[in-house]
């Protein structure tokens, strides 16, 4: 069984990547849409820019988020006067950079999906008479759902596991923004804390384990 600080640390994984996800899906769809379907000469800046958190150090894309995100940051000063929103070193700053480093993941799915779609129906749809905004919400959407669900459930697991932008941009705070990751490596700093990380570290397996399988059958299953 989990102790106190363990099912903090579970919970607050969840409420983080669950709100990541919530978040960026939205822009996801986007992205992957255009990429998919697009045929702008700019296509590739765009594809680079939506690919760059995977390729760069999470610690230094969390850090490009505290310099925007920050207390004297343009957006986080503009969020906390306006809105009286702070993100820097809360629970919003953690799901901000599971939101950002899983953005890729997410994005590479839904454009794949948007890629298999059949585009006869998608001509079919506007022969009839629907616009193209009308096409997408009615046909290409539905179509590509699997890919978007898969891109979901990997861009999930991998803000479970986020730590080098997390530590960043929102801290290691205990009950605040000590996800299972930061909880980990607060044990490991302990000593003999290695033996009391265990439980942790097999559940972060687990549940990984889950949304690979999750996603490639939700792939296949696209595909097929």
């Amino acid at each position: 069984m989990l102790n106190d600080v363990e099912w903090n640390a579970l919970g607050l994984s969840l409420q983080v990547s669950l709100a990541a996800v919530a978040a960026s899906l939205p822009f996801a769809v986007v992205v992957g849409y255009r990429l998919a379907r697009g045929r702008s000469r700019l296509l590739w800046l765009l594809d680079a820019l939506s690919s760059l958190p995977l390729v760069l150090p999470p610690v230094v894309t969390g850090y490009l988020l505290l310099l925007l995100f920050g207390r004297h940051g343009p957006l986080g000063a503009f969020l906390e006067q306006t809105l009286g929103v702070r993100v820097a070193f809360t629970w919003l700053g953690a799901a901000l950079a599971a939101a950002v480093v899983g953005f890729p993941l997410m994005v590479r799915a839904i454009r794949l999906s948007f890629e298999s779609n059949d585009r006869r129906l998608e001509m079919a749809a506007r022969t009839l008479g629907a616009n193209r905004l009308a096409t997408f919400f009615t046909v290409s959407l539905p179509l590509a759902s699997r890919g978007i669900i898969a891109g979901s459930v990997l861009a999930f697991a991998r803000g479970l596991g986020e730590f080098g932008a997390t530590i960043m941009v929102a801290g290691n705070i205990p009950g605040q923004t000590q996800t299972i990751p930061l909880a980990i490596y607060s044990l490991a700093e302990r000593p003999h804390g290695i033996e009391q990380t265990w439980r942790l570290v097999g559940l972060c397996v687990l549940l990984a384990c889950a949304a690979v399988v999750a996603s490639r059958l939700l792939e296949r299953r696209t595909h097929a």
